[in-house]
């Protein structure tokens, strides 16, 4: 079939006026305290991994397989895509490599870049079960708990990175789009003519995936999205990175387009983060649609009148 998922993300925590150090602890901390589980840590890297054996690498020195960064600070610097099988991973290999280099490094990714400059790994999926059973909630005529007093989440542990946005030029946007649809195998689910493109990857039923966003302009992280259980976890997770000196990015709401319940976080290595549940998902029949006009961004979102 093809890409099945996002397998890692790296991030470059460089600044010039600041030690790497001093931002890969401050990152590190942001991914704990945001609930991924340290794997890996030296005193210039380090790797955190979601409850799907994902995979958040963190780098004060990054690598030559690493294209330069598409802008200043720390920020993303590739997204590494999940292949279910050996046939499929050469032809998506072959079918990048047309136009640009491919180098394969030992672990057995294959790195290039897009049109806009972000790289791209290939490599094998590596999935790993998740056994979730979502709170029963109680409404009349259809009750699921009896006689059960909730209690706090508690750490919320994201199930898995589930999309990510990406930030790019006007000029060139066709181009960046048909590079992940034309040699990737992507599908464009919502196009939002004055916004940005949303992508589905072909073994993924999330109603997207990716989104390449060029209303701001310019390259740059947007955010990347983790799933978690329900809109409890989204809200207490969101409430527990406040209550550790994070700085809130979106205030709690739904999307429009998805229909997932957000909450959005500053990251001291580039963009946001968002804790995200109830996408929409989306099989073959799902049709394309065009929006001539950017619809409202939210269903819904927190207001309150409290001073």
């Amino acid at each position: 079939m093809g890409i099945q998922r996002i397998e890692s993300v790296t991030y470059s925590v460089t600044r010039s006026d600041v030690e790497s150090g001093g931002i890969l602890e401050e990152a590190v901390r942001f991914f704990e305290d945001f609930g991924l589980f340290l794997v890996e840590r030296t005193d210039e890297h380090a790797v955190l991994e979601t409850l799907a054996g994902q995979t958040v690498h963190l780098d004060g020195a990054p690598g030559p397989l690493l294209p330069p960064p598409v802008e200043d600070g720390p920020t993303l610097r590739e997204i590494v895509w999940g292949v279910d099988t050996a046939d499929a991973l050469d032809r998506l290999v072959r079918e990048a490599g047309k136009d640009r280099p491919v180098r394969e490094s030992a672990d057995g990714v294959h790195h290039t870049v897009d049109e806009t400059g972000f790289g791209v790994g290939l490599t094998l999926a590596r999935p790993r079960p998740l056994t979730v059973t979502p709170r029963p909630a109680n409404v009349s005529g259809s009750v699921g708990r009896w006689n059960t007093p909730l209690a706090p989440v508690g750490q919320v542990r994201p199930l898995r990175m589930c999309h990510v946005a990406l930030n790019i030029p006007q000029a060139g946007r066709q181009e960046a789009v048909a590079f992940y649809t034309d040699r990737l195998g992507f599908r464009p689910t919502d196009v939002v003519e004055p916004m940005g493109v949303f992508l589905q990857a072909p073994g993924d039923d999330d109603q997207h995936t990716f989104l390449l966003c060029h209303r701001p302009d310019k390259a740059g992280i947007n955010h990347i999205a983790y799933e978690v259980p329900g809109v409890d976890d989204v809200i207490e997770g969101g409430n527990n990175m406040i209550e550790k000196g994070w700085r809130e990015a979106r205030k709690l709401g739904r999307h429009t387009i998805g229909s997932n319940i957000f909450r959005f976080l500053h990251a001291p290595c580039g963009g946001r983060v968002e804790y995200a549940c109830d996408m929409d998902r989306a099989d073959a029949s799902y049709e394309t649609r065009v929006h001539e006009t950017a619809p409202p961004h939210t269903i819904w979102s927190l207001r309150s009148n409290r001073p």
